[in-house]
């Protein structure tokens, strides 16, 4: 997906695009029924091929912006662990389990496993293996519980 071909493609085809948006806006504006999404997806799908472009290509560049996207939350987690450590809050649920939290970190576990659920800002980022950072942050939650 770079974007020195697609600046290419967009050269050299700008009228079979110009052509395409002008037909999806006239199916758009002109047909009513369920008929009007096939054709719009018609019309999209044919661009693409026409492009080149492959199913294979879309989810492959799919998957390497979600793995970068949740690579980059996961880097941003840990280091908000590390500064909001001090603030944490833990709490044992009585069972074995934990949770401990932060305003913008929640960890979940069960005390002496390897994994840990963990949510950043509200957004799931799912089981995480107790690393160092995420030890340190378990152990620095439960002195502040314990100086409270």
């Amino acid at each position: 997906m770079d974007t020195q071909v697609w600046s290419q493609f967009i050269r050299e085809n700008w009228l079979v695009i110009v052509i395409a948006l002008v037909l999806l806006f006239a199916v758009v504006n002109l047909v009513k029924t369920v008929l009007k999404w096939a054709i719009v997806i018609v019309i999209v799908a044919g661009l693409l091929i026409y492009s080149g472009v492959t199913i294979d290509q879309i989810g492959n560049a799919v998957s390497k912006v979600k793995e970068e996207t949740v690579g980059t939350l996961k880097n941003e987690a840990q280091e908000v662990m590390l500064k909001e450590a001090r603030d944490a809050v833990y709490t044992s649920n009585g069972d074995g389990t934990f949770t401990i939290t932060t305003p913008n970190i929640e960890v979940r576990g069960t005390a002496g496993e390897d994994k840990v659920n963990v949510t950043f800002r509200g957004v799931s980022l799912g089981q995480w293996s107790v690393n160092e950072t995420v030890k340190s942050f378990i152990e620095e939650a439960r002195k502040a519980q314990a100086v409270n």
